[in-house]
């Protein structure tokens, strides 16, 4: 038997173009995470060190922004966790994404996706425990 070789290139000129041996799927639909206050709770729960007594919290309902050239829907939370010593931590920022109506991951970068949401208070992540 032979070995067979494949090989692929592309080479458009535009950088911003990228090959996709699979072509490119176009972006769907995405669907409202309805649930997205239960999701953030579960998560956060196993995300943070220590869940229990976390301060000024708050979050805003998804909205629609570009992630990587796709639109997704993104809630913002702002939180104080508390340290192991019992002080708390600064007032921390953060993106969550959701991808079909799921909690995806946690951007700690917010950059711009936060600008002018509006957020209300998130009490239920200061009653979280263990």
């Amino acid at each position: 038997m032979l070995p067979i070789a494949l090989a692929a290139c592309s080479s458009s000129g535009d950088e911003g173009q990228r090959f996709s041996l699979f072509g490119a799927k176009p972006d769907t639909l995405q669907a409202f995470p309805s649930n997205y206050r239960a999701e953030l709770l579960a998560f956060m729960k196993t995300y943070l060190n220590n869940p229990v007594g976390v301060r000024d919290a708050a979050v805003a309902e998804p909205v629609m922004r570009e992630v990587n050239g796709k639109m997704r829907y993104i809630s913002c939370l702002r939180y104080s966790p508390r340290e192991a010593d019992g002080t708390y931590y600064e007032p921390r920022d953060r993106a969550v994404l959701f991808v079909n109506g799921r909690l995806d991951r946690l951007i700690e970068k917010v950059g711009e996706l936060c600008t002018g949401v509006a957020s209300a208070p998130f009490p239920e992540m200061g009653k979280m425990t263990r």
